[in-house]
C-alpha cells in the first residue's frame, strides 16, 4: 500500500512526528512559505480584482522537488502546517503544486505536538480553508498594496531603504504620539504629607495624610504644607475607625500570545521576539527522554483562553496530589473568550501537566526552562483555588486632618502559591503594622512634607507597546514580534533602557506619512481592517469587498502624495529659524549620513549643521567650534584662515567668507589629509588626500584639484607596486580574503595581504 504524504511547515516538526507516525506515512517539510508575491513588483493585478501574482520563492525549488519526491505515487496528502492563516496559506500553495489526478489532499491541524494530539487530527481530516485563505491573500494584498506604494516615495523624498506598512507605521505613530505628549507635558508642583507613629509595641509604622475637613487633600505648595505641618506638631492622633474585609481573588486565564509576550518581557526580560523563538521550539518538541522529540506546550500564536476539558482535569488532579485537596477545585474553571471567531485554537498551555518544570530542567536550555516554568505556572495556577485576603484600612484622626494606612494579609494563598500577577504598587506600599484598636492614642514620632511634581505618562516599553496595540485591535499577537523589530531595524525608534523613544527619522517619516494618508496611520481604521479580516474568514465578509473599498480612498491619497509630499532631500521641513549667515530660513534635510539643517539660500549661502532637541524637542544647532587664531593666508584672497569643525571634523576656513569661500584641511592640503602618497597622473606633481564628499562619503583625490581630477574611493597607501612600478597601492577588504593590498593597474595581479 502506497504511504501517505504528512507536509507540515518546519524541519523540526519531522522529527517530532516521524517518532509517532514514521512508519505509516511518509513526511516533508516545505520550510515556511514555498510562494509569494514577487519581492521586486507589486505582483497584485489591480484592474483584474486585485488578483495576486504568485511566484515560486527563490530557493525554494529544491524544497519544492523533494515534495514531489516524497510525495512519489501517493493518492493521499495530509497538508499540516501551523494551524493559522500563514499555515492555510502554506498549505494551498502546497496543495498546487503537488496537484494530480486521482490525488486527494486533507488539512490536518496539530495544536499540540503529542501522540495524542497528533493521532487526533490525522483521524479528523478537515477540507483546506477558503475563507481562512482568503484572509491571509487579502492581508496580504493589503500590506503589500501600501507598503510597496508608500515605500517608493519614502525612498524619493526623504532617503533609500526605509518602508511604510499597514501595522509597522501605526505603531511608529503610537510612540512618535506619547513622546509629543512627553515633551508638550509642564509638570505642576504638590506636597504630601505622611507621618510616622507608634503603639507601645513595635514596628513603627507610616500613614499618608487623605483628607482634610472630609475632602480629598490638596496640598499644592510649599507654604500650604508647612502650615499643616505646624498644625500637626501639637496634635493629638487618634485610630478613628478600622474597616476590615475579606477579599477573594480568581486566578487568571492561560496565556494567549499578547500576554505571553507581555509577561516574558516583564519578569524574564526577553524580548517579544525571542520569547516567540523560544515558544517554537517548545511547541515543535524537544528530545526529554522518550526516545525522540516531544512537543511540549500547544501552539504559541492564539487569541484564545478555552482550554480542553481532559487538560484541565489533569491540572486539578496533579494540585490535589501536590498542594493537598483545599488548593483545587471540584470542577475545573473554564474561561470565555471575548471574540468568537478567534477561538480556532486552545490557549498557551503545556501538552502534559505532568512534565513539570522540574522534572524538564535537566533537557531545556535556560531560556527554555524559563518560558516553560511561565506557561506551566500560568496554566496550573489557573485550575487552582481562589486566593482569600485580608484587607485592612485604618483612619486616623488629628484635628480635622485624616490620616490612613492600609495592609493586607493573606489568609489563604490559593493560586498565588503558584503565579501571582505583578503589582510593585501593592508590593511597595506593604508594611508590617502593630496591633490596633479603635479609640487607641498613638505616638507622633515625626511629620514629613515631601514635595512632588506630576509626571508625563510614561513612554512605551515592549510590553506596555504590544498591550496597547491589542487593546486597540491593531494587528494580530503573532505579528507583534516583527513589527517590533522592524521599526528598530529602519531607524523609526530607538530602545533605550528598555523604553522606545522616537529617532528624529522616525518624527520625520510619521509626520509626512501623516499628512498625506491619514486613514493609514489611524488606530481605528487600522482596527477595523483587523475585523474585516476576520470576517472573510468566518465568511461572513468577501475579499472583493474590503479591498476595493479600502483601494478607492487610498488610491486618491496616493495619487495626491505623489504630487504634493513634501521633499525632505530636496525643499526639506521648515523649523522657523533663520540661517546665523544670511538671515534666510533653516530647513531639515536628508543626506547620506541622515539629518541635518540648512540655509534655503544654498548655493549663495552654504551653511548647514548638525542638530539635536531639547527635552521639549525645540531644535538646538551644534554650534560650529572656532578657533580664531590665525593659522595661514587664504591662498586665494590673503585673509586669514583659521580652523573650524564642520559635519565631518575640522577645517580651515577663510575669514573672508561669504564673499571668500576656500577651505583647505587642518594640514594645509585644500581638499584633506594627506596619504603621502604623490599623484599618479602624468605631469602632476600633486599628492593624494583624504577627502569628503559632500553626501559625506570618504574618497581620495589629488590636493591640486580642479586642475587634477585624479579619485579612488578605495583608500590610497603610500607604498610603490613591487611588480609593475605603480607609484601606490591601494587597500581592499573582503570576507574571503580579509584585509590585503592590491595594485591599482588592472593588468597587475599583485596583492598583499594585511591580516598576517
Amino acid at each position: 500500500m502506497k504511504k501517505p504524504l504528512l507536509i507540515v511547515e518546519s524541519p523540526t516538526k519531522v522529527k517530532t512526528l516521524k517518532k509517532y507516525v514514521g512508519k505509516d506515512y511518509n513526511v516533508t517539510a516545505t520550510v515556511g512559505h514555498i510562494r509569494d508575491l514577487p519581492p521586486k513588483e507589486l505582483g497584485i493585478d489591480i484592474e483584474d480584482d486585485f488578483k495576486p501574482k504568485y511566484i515560486t520563492i527563490q530557493g525554494k525549488t529544491k524544497v519544492i522537488q523533494a515534495m514531489k519526491s516524497a510525495a512519489g505515487d501517493t493518492d493521499t496528502v495530509y497538508l499540516a502546517p501551523d494551524p493559522d492563516r500563514e499555515g492555510e496559506a502554506i498549505a494551498f500553495h502546497a496543495a498546487e503544486v503537488l496537484k494530480k489526478k486521482g490525488r486527494t489532499f486533507y488539512r490536518v491541524l496539530f495544536h499540540e505536538l503529542t501522540q495524542k494530539g497528533i493521532s487526533e487530527a490525522l483521524e479528523n481530516p478537515l477540507d483546506l480553508n477558503h475563507d481562512r485563505y482568503e484572509a491571509q491573500q487579502t492581508r496580504r494584498s493589503l500590506d503589500r498594496l501600501v507598503g510597496y506604494q508608500i515605500s517608493p516615495l519614502l525612498w524619493r523624498r526623504v532617503q533609500g531603504g526605509l518602508s511604510a506598512g499597514r501595522v509597522q507605521s501605526v505603531a511608529v505613530r503610537i510612540i512618535c504620539d506619547r513622546e509629543r505628549i512627553i515633551r508638550a507635558f509642564e509638570p505642576e508642583e504638590y506636597w504630601t504629607i505622611t507621618a510616622d507613629l507608634a503603639t507601645d509595641l513595635p514596628p513603627t509604622f507610616t500613614a499618608a495624610l487623605a483628607r482634610i475637613d472630609n475632602k480629598k487633600a490638596v496640598i499644592p505648595d510649599q507654604q500650604t504644607a508647612e502650615k499643616i505641618v505646624g498644625e500637626l506638631e501639637n496634635a493629638a492622633f487618634v485610630v478613628e475607625k478600622i474597616v476590615s474585609r475579606t477579599i477573594k481573588r480568581n486566578p487568571l486565564p492561560p496565556f494567549i500570545t499578547s500576554k505571553l509576550q507581555q509577561d516574558a518581557i516583564n519578569r524574564l526580560r526577553f524580548t517579544a521576539k525571542k520569547t516567540m523563538l523560544v515558544a517554537q521550539q517548545l511547541y515543535e518538541g524537544i528530545e526529554i527522554g522518550t526516545g525522540g522529540p516531544e512537543g511540549l506546550i500547544t501552539y504559541m500564536r492564539t487569541d484564545s483562553i478555552r482550554i480542553a476539558d481532559e487538560a484541565a482535569q489533569e491540572a486539578l488532579e496533579h494540585i490535589r496530589q501536590t498542594f493537598g485537596p483545599e488548593y483545587a477545585l471540584a470542577t475545573p474553571r473554564f474561561f470565555k473568550n471575548k471574540n468568537k471567531a478567534q477561538d480556532a485554537h486552545e490557549a498557551i498551555r503545556p501538552t502534559s501537566v505532568l512534565n513539570t518544570p522540574e522534572r524538564l530542567k535537566s533537557f531545556l536550555g535556560e531560556d527554555q526552562f524559563k518560558l516553560y516554568e511561565l506557561i506551566w505556572n500560568r496554566f496550573v495556577a489557573s485550575q487552582m483555588a481562589q486566593a482569600i485576603i485580608d484587607q485592612n484600612t485604618i483612619s486616623i484622626q488629628a484635628l480635622n486632618y485624616t490620616f490612613t494606612v492600609g495592609g493586607t494579609t493573606v489568609k489563604f494563598p490559593g493560586f498565588m502559591a503558584l503565579y501571582a500577577a505583578i503589582d510593585e504598587k501593592a508590593d511597595k506600599a506593604k508594611q508590617k503594622l502593630p496591633i490596633i484598636e479603635q479609640g487607641m492614642g498613638l505616638e507622633r514620632k515625626a511629620i514629613i512634607p515631601k514635595q512632588h511634581f506630576t509626571k508625563p505618562p510614561p513612554r512605551f516599553s515592549e510590553a506596555s507597546l504590544v498591550k496597547e496595540l491589542e487593546e486597540n485591535g491593531i494587528g494580530r499577537p503573532s505579528t507583534y514580534a516583527s513589527i517590533l523589530s522592524i521599526i528598530r531595524d529602519k531607524g523609526y525608534v530607538e530602545l533605550i533602557n528598555r523604553y522606545f523613544v522616537p529617532s528624529e527619522l522616525g518624527f520625520i517619516v510619521n509626520d509626512l506619512l501623516m499628512t498625506s494618508f491619514p486613514e493609514i496611520l489611524d488606530t481605528d481604521f487600522t482596527a477595523r481592517m483587523e475585523n474585516d479580516l476576520d470576517e472573510i474568514e468566518s465568511g461572513t465578509k468577501h475579499s472583493l469587498g474590503v479591498l476595493k473599498a479600502f483601494y478607492s480612498t487610498f488610491k486618491e491619497k496616493l495619487d495626491h502624495a505623489k504630487e504634493n509630499m513634501l521633499s525632505v532631500k530636496g525643499v526639506g521641513i521648515p523649523t522657523g529659524l533663520s540661517c546665523p549667515l544670511c538671515g534666510k530660513p533653516l530647513n531639515i534635510k536628508m543626506g547620506r549620513n541622515g539629518h541635518f539643517i540648512a540655509c534655503t539660500g544654498y548655493p549663495e549661502c552654504s551653511f548647514s549643521s548638525n542638530y539635536t532637541r531639547d527635552e521639549k524637542g525645540a531644535i538646538q544647532i551644534l554650534e560650529t567650534k572656532t578657533d580664531n587664531t590665525k593659522v595661514k593666508d587664504c591662498i586665494k584672497c590673503g585673509s586669514p584662515m583659521v580652523k573650524k569643525e564642520g559635519r565631518f571634523g575640522e577645517f580651515l576656513a577663510c575669514t573672508g567668507y561669504p564673499e571668500c569661500k576656500h577651505t583647505e584641511s587642518v594640514n594645509g592640503d585644500a581638499g584633506g589629509r594627506e596619504t603621502g602618497a604623490k599623484c599618479p597622473e602624468p605631469l602632476c606633481n600633486g599628492v593624494i588626500v583624504e577627502k569628503r564628499s559632500r553626501r559625506g562619503k570618504t574618497f581620495f583625490g589629488c590636493n591640486k584639484y580642479p586642475e587634477c581630477t585624479f579619485a579612488s574611493w578605495d583608500p590610497v597607501v603610500n607604498k610603490p607596486c613591487p611588480k609593475c612600478n605603480s607609484s601606490y597601492l591601494i587597500e581592499k577588504q573582503t570576507k574571503k580574503e580579509g584585509k590585503f593590498l592590491k595594485c591599482p593597474n588592472k593588468e597587475c595581479t599583485y596583492k598583499e595581504s594585511l591580516d598576517d
